[in-house]
This record gives C-alpha cells, sequence and structure tokens, in this order.
C-alpha cells in the first residue's frame, strides 16, 4: 500500500566512512591522485589542490596528511592571508608537507599580501577535471550503496547518458530517487529512477 500523498517520505542521515577507499580513480582525477603518490618529487612541500566542489578534492587532501603528516587548509582562498603564508613557510622549516584546497589556481586566485602571491607562484597544482563516465556512475553506485540500495546496470547507464555531468548532480539524483521510492514504497528500478527524476525536473519527462 502506498503512503497518503500528503505524507513526506523524511531524508536519513546515513552513515559514511571518511577513507581512502572512497576516492574513486578514473581518468578525470587520476592525475591529482598519482601526484599525492610522488611527494618526494615536490620541488616545495606544499600542493594547491583544485577542482569542483563534491569532486572528493577535500577527501583526497585529509586521507594523504594522514597518511604522511602534515596540514589541511580547506578552502584555502578564502583564509586569511596571513594564515596561509605562514603555514607555506612552516612546511618548509618542518619538512611535513602542507596541502591548500582552493576553487582556483594562481594567477585566478591572486592575494593581495606580496609574498604569498610569489610561493604561490612556485607551488605546484594539482586538478580534479569533471567527473567522466566511468567515475560519474561508480559515484552513483557508491551514493546508491551508502543506502543500501542496489541498482543494475542498465539503470546507472540511464542516469549517467541523461543527467548533467557533475558531482553534486550525482549526489542529488540519488537523493530524489531514495526519496521517491521510500515515499511510492516502490523498488529501485529503472522505471522508478525514469519517474523520480522526471518528477524532480532532473530530466524531460520524455527522457
Amino acid at each position: 500500500m502506498k503512503r497518503p500523498a500528503d505524507q513526506i517520505a523524511l531524508p536519513l542521515d546515513w552513515p559514511q566512512t571518511e577513507d581512502e577507499s572512497r576516492f574513486i580513480v578514473s581518468d578525470a582525477n587520476r592525475e591529482a591522485f598519482e601526484h599525492f603518490r610522488r611527494l618526494s618529487m615536490w620541488p616545495v612541500k606544499v600542493t594547491i589542490l583544485t577542482g569542483p566542489r563534491r569532486s572528493g578534492r577535500t577527501l583526497l587532501a585529509r586521507t594523504f596528511v594522514e597518511r604522511v603528516g602534515g596540514r589541511l587548509i580547506d578552502q584555502a582562498d578564502r583564509r586569511d592571508e596571513e594564515e596561509v603564508f605562514h603555514a607555506w613557510n612552516e612546511a618548509q622549516d618542518s619538512g611535513l608537507p602542507l596541502v591548500l584546497v582552493a576553487d582556483e589556481a594562481p594567477p585566478a586566485w591572486s592575494p593581495k599580501l606580496p609574498d604569498l602571491r610569489t610561493r604561490l607562484a612556485i607551488t605546484p597544482v594539482a586538478s580534479i577535471s569533471p567527473p567522466d563516465d566511468a567515475l560519474f556512475m561508480a559515484l552513483m553506485q557508491l551514493l546508491f550503496a551508502d543506502r543500501g540500495l542496489h541498482v543494475a546496470p542498465e539503470a546507472l547507464r540511464f542516469m549517467g547518458e541523461r543527467l548533467n555531468r557533475e558531482y553534486w548532480t550525482a549526489e542529488r539524483a540519488v537523493e530524489e530517487v531514495d526519496r521517491y521510492a521510500i515515499a511510492e514504497r516502490a523498488r529501485v528500478t529503472l522505471p522508478t529512477i525514469r519517474r523520480a527524476l522526471s518528477a524532480s525536473k532532473m530530466i524531460g519527462d520524455a527522457a
């Protein structure tokens, strides 16, 4: 029996683990992933890590500093410039690496503090790109698994072919499908996914 239409399915806080196994490697992020495997080759003990929001950039940086020791400054391009400057110098003095996660790298990130601007100009940059086909579908599969849901490959392909290829879109789509399935007491099948994404206006009615 379906729920009455005026009842709303409430989201649950599904448990998630924040370990390195959650970082899915593909062509979209392989170069950045490998960069953190080659610490001995860094010209300075600092790296700027950029990429779209929700791309796993902070997770990659966090697991790196936890593994080797060091420091992470998230949203570094929005932090106090003196703080970032001193952290950069401290990394060179201590030998412990610093990762600066930012939306943009120099020259787009151009601090007003001249000494920081000079240091960032010689800092290597690792970048994560928008998700490719393999990463986008693997990410949705992982997000469904977080909720205890198994989704058939053809359903994942359907989502991958019709949704905008962005990290946050994968999260929203999985959330919308799960909400719809709970509200309708339906199994997460391709027809359910089609109806859920259409109802949420994430795809067109004819998709």
